[in-house]
């Protein structure tokens, strides 16, 4: 049976808008007082601005997917691209699990290292399928690489 590629689409944007909603599961219940109690770097934005950017960061990691997928039958390493992603979509979740969930910066750290190296491999195997799909995916480890930034110095600075 063939998929029609809207459906890919919205499957892909589905499933990354579904793993931001677990991670916020996480998340939201601990921001206050938890992370509010936090000592932060003077360059940590404001608890409003996640959400937004998470949300967009979602849409285009789905819509990213959705094109891989879409080549998935032509390409060669199409299929495994598309593993990567979904293994990398775990690592993400994980993140809000250990640093939000268990708080701990520490182990929220030892995550979020292993998502960004995986979301450049995700880049990597991506591009060599669609250089659109990696292209979307670059907002995506720039913010992965702030909170890498941002989740050190919070690590250090309550430790």
């Amino acid at each position: 049976m063939r998929i029609p590629v809207l459906l890919k689409l919205f499957i892909g944007v589905g499933m990354c808008l579904l793993i931001g909603l677990i991670g916020s599961l996480f998340t939201a219940p601990n921001i206050s007082p938890w992370y509010e109690s936090l000592a932060k770097p003077s360059f940590a934005p404001p608890n409003w601005v996640f959400g937004p950017v998470w949300t967009a960061l979602y849409i285009l990691m789905g819509i990213s997917f959705a094109v891989i997928w879409r080549r998935y039958k032509i390409l060669r390493g199409a299929g495994l691209a598309m593993v990567i992603f979904i293994i990398h979509l775990f690592f993400n979740t994980l993140w809000s699990a250990a640093f939000f969930g268990l708080h701990s910066p520490l182990l929220g750290l030892v995550d979020i290292i292993i998502l960004l190296i995986l979301i450049i491999i995700t880049i990597i195997f991506f591009a060599r399928i669609s250089y659109f799909a990696a292209f979307l995916l670059i907002p995506y480890v720039l913010w992965v690489s702030f909170a890498t930034i941002l989740n050190i110095s919070i690590y250090v600075l309550n430790k």
